[in-house]
């Protein structure tokens, strides 16, 4: 089966559309600049996302138009994405990783991890993958929130090196910014004085309520905190 690297479609036809090329100029392009032979009807279900070009294709495409094939690369999101943007073969993969070639395939085919931490810190760096991938790739997810949870409810400080040994390409003083201001923000959402509010009435629930539901959102509120941070 061919493997296709994630396509940005609508990157290809906003540069075709500045260069004022039609599809057929753009196919044309591909063949004589290198021996790419594609119809413009090609060219054209692959900007309406019809379709996706292989490496080689991707490769000549970015010739027609003039561009850098990283400017037609879409966002990863699969383990497989992330390694067909990097360019590294599976064998690759699995060699660097120490895992069975069959055992690495089917991670990618099934997108459960079932590498070690060690592989997976490996993983990272050999596919350059940002923290988010890298926890959602390797199947830490489920592990992470536990432990932002505690943090915004409890005592943030006792988690920075559990998360920070998670996600080791961030900085721990990093870490420690985001972890503080999850509790604060979750204390500030949830707090009820129980001194002069009736913890049976409504306005003692809806702050609870909207505590309950910052701690079920954390991930999200986390990654947010990060890309900000």
């Amino acid at each position: 089966m061919r493997q296709s690297p994630p396509f940005d479609a609508d990157a290809a036809r906003r540069l075709r559309r500045a260069l004022g090329m039609t599809e057929a100029q753009v196919a044309d392009g591909m063949a004589a600049s290198y021996g790419v032979r594609v119809g413009p009807e090609t060219v054209r279900a692959w900007e309406n996302r019809d379709g996706t070009p292989g490496s080689a294709e991707l490769t000549a495409l970015a010739g027609a138009l003039w561009c850098d094939p990283s400017e037609l690369i879409g966002t990863p999101r699969t383990l497989r994405e992330h390694r067909l943007a990097t360019g590294v073969p599976q064998p690759d993969v699995a060699m660097r990783l120490g895992m069975p070639f069959a055992e690495y395939e089917r991670v990618e085919r099934t997108g459960r991890w079932t590498g070690t931490d060690r592989q997976a810190a490996v993983l990272a760096e050999l596919l350059r993958l940002p923290p988010r991938a890298r926890i959602a790739l390797t199947g830490r997810e489920a592990e992470l929130a536990g432990l932002l949870r505690s943090a915004a409810s409890v005592r943030w400080q006792a988690y920075v090196r559990p998360v920070h040994r998670m996600l080791p390409s961030l900085t721990k003083r990093r870490v420690e910014r985001v972890l503080e201001r999850l509790h604060d923000e979750y204390h500030r959402r949830s707090f009820v004085s129980l001194s002069w509010i009736d913890t049976n009435s409504e306005t003692a629930r809806g702050p609870a309520d909207a505590g309950h539901r910052y701690l079920d959102e954390i991930d999200a509120h986390f990654w947010e905190l990060i890309d900000r941070a």
